[in-house]
């Protein structure tokens, strides 16, 4: 739990600490014992903070990754089952997997769900038809190394959508969107949940690359067709499995 004064949070033995961003193991260990301790009421943070704009960016990331009804996806990162249950309304078979067993415990859905990490999944090669992945990005160890992975299960013309928060790029947009997450988002985060741990998210945004790092990688990994949607506070970006 969140203490006064800002003090860093310890869940399992992990301090967390929201004004550093942690690197390697100490992060992985790190994101794992935060989304623990907010899964409980994530959602409705969610919801509040970006005044519900989540479930349309949702339904968007499900709508460009573009399968039909009946193909195999695997939802990275799945949390409570939100992009899960998106999945499921468009006749997709939904796959589940998450680093956090809060997550898991707290998660609503009806699909299969997977205790894992998904930069090492329990997944074999070219199993899936696509993948999601949403608010993820940002809190992985090595995102070159994802998108390795993600090129490994995902079949040869499968797709990808990964949903993540980003800045806007208009100026004055920009300078809201920076006042807004970065204080009132902590203060919502700590009337409702973990304040801690929703100071930290803002700044967990300074691990995401520039776009053209990030398309690069995922060219190199194997993917075509990389293109990107923003938003207002968010950016969808999606790809095609190379053949």
């Amino acid at each position: 739990m969140s203490h006064p004064g800002g003090s860093p949070i310890l869940h399992e033995g992990v301090t967390v600490d929201p004004d550093a961003l942690p690197s390697g193991s100490e992060k992985r260990r790190a994101v794992r014992s935060m989304f623990d301790s907010i899964a409980p009421r994530y959602d409705l943070v969610n919801r509040i903070m970006t005044f519900g704009l989540d479930v349309r960016w949702r339904r968007r990331t499900v709508a460009d990754l573009g399968l039909p009804g009946g193909s195999v996806v695997a939802d990275l990162a799945c949390g409570t089952g939100d992009l899960c249950r998106e999945l499921e309304r468009h006749g997709i078979v939904a796959i589940g997997l998450d680093l956090s067993m809060g997550m898991l415990t707290a998660a609503r859905t009806t699909s299969p769900l997977v205790h894992a990490d998904i930069l090492d999944m329990p997944l074999p090669d070219s199993a899936v038809d696509g993948a999601t992945c949403g608010f993820a990005l940002r809190n992985l160890v090595e995102l070159p190394a994802f998108f390795a992975e993600l090129a490994r299960v995902v079949r040869p013309a499968g797709r990808i959508a990964l949903l993540d928060a980003a800045r806007p790029e208009n100026r004055l947009l920009h300078l809201g969107h920076s006042v807004y997450f970065g204080r009132v988002v902590p203060l919502i985060g700590g009337l409702l949940s973990d304040g801690a741990a929703y100071r930290y998210l803002p700044k967990s945004l300074a691990y995401l690359p520039e776009w053209p790092v990030m398309s690069a990688d995922l060219a190199a990994a194997g993917f075509t067709d990389v293109d990107r949607r923003m938003f207002t506070g968010a950016q969808l970006t999606t790809a095609t499995r190379r053949r």
